[in-house]
């Protein structure tokens, strides 16, 4: 979770790069966020953004936000949609909540510190998780063997680590998690290089250490995920937001 305030004169942009984790935005400023995707442009004043194939440019100005990025699993729960429905999408949080979301942010306005907003903010995760929807057991067990491989599990074998047919486990999984097995390994995959890209490691070690054939492959899944070079990828002040809920 983060907050974030700009204080310079001029507008906000900025590059959001795909990472293994549900968005959500609650703007606390003066004006809606502007937001660029590949089907388009919408002005949110909250949104949820999915497992994401793309980056996305977010404009706005003063604006004023608290940020979380919730992990699937938990994100099910939450939003009270399956994250599929969100697959590379961008939605306003009144969409999925309904009335409760400006209430919510205007809660969020009048705190008076950014303690007390994320407080009240994983005030209102935990009571929406505790009654949303859970994901099964054998797809929270493969999300976590994904992510805890760095993205270098061999999906093909899942299936039978958790006793479920591959077609069952690919339709469950994609349902509860939001993407296919496969694409979510090369996603999470992606996100462990960009990240010591960021922190000034070279990338034909990453490339080589993170299961990528060369480091030309490195440099092809990171132009497919972000649309930019891994130089320009590695300066992108998004990826300093790490906690995951």
């Amino acid at each position: 979770m983060a907050g974030f305030r700009d204080r310079n004169a001029g507008p906000v942009d900025m590059r959001v790069i795909p990472h293994p984790a549900v968005t959500l935005v609650l703007e606390l400023g003066d004006g809606p966020l502007i937001v660029d995707t590949a089907t388009g442009r919408q002005q949110l004043t909250s949104l949820a953004a999915g497992l994401l194939h793309g980056a996305l440019h977010v404009r706005g100005e003063n604006v004023e936000c608290v940020e979380v990025r919730l992990s699937p699993l938990v994100a099910y729960a939450v939003l009270g949609t399956s994250p599929a429905d969100l697959e590379h999408v961008v939605v306003s949080l009144e969409d999925l909540w309904g009335r409760s979301a400006p209430r919510i942010r205007e809660e969020l306005i009048e705190a008076r510190s950014w303690q007390d907003r994320f407080a009240l903010t994983d005030a209102l995760l935990a009571r929406r998780g505790e009654t949303g929807p859970s994901v099964d057991p054998q797809v929270a067990w493969c999300w976590d063997r994904i992510v805890g491989s760095r993205g270098r599990v061999r999906v093909e074998g899942l299936a039978a680590e958790v006793d479920w047919s591959r077609k069952r486990l690919w339709s469950r999984f994609r349902a509860q998690v939001g993407l296919p097995p496969k694409r979510a390994a090369k996603l999470v995959r992606f996100d462990h290089a960009v990240h010591r890209l960021a922190a000034g490691e070279g990338a034909a070690g990453i490339a080589a250490e993170s299961g990528y054939a060369d480091q030309s492959h490195l440099h092809r899944d990171v132009l497919e995920f972000t649309g930019v070079t891994p130089a320009t990828a590695a300066r992108e002040p998004g990826l300093a937001v790490d906690d995951i809920a």
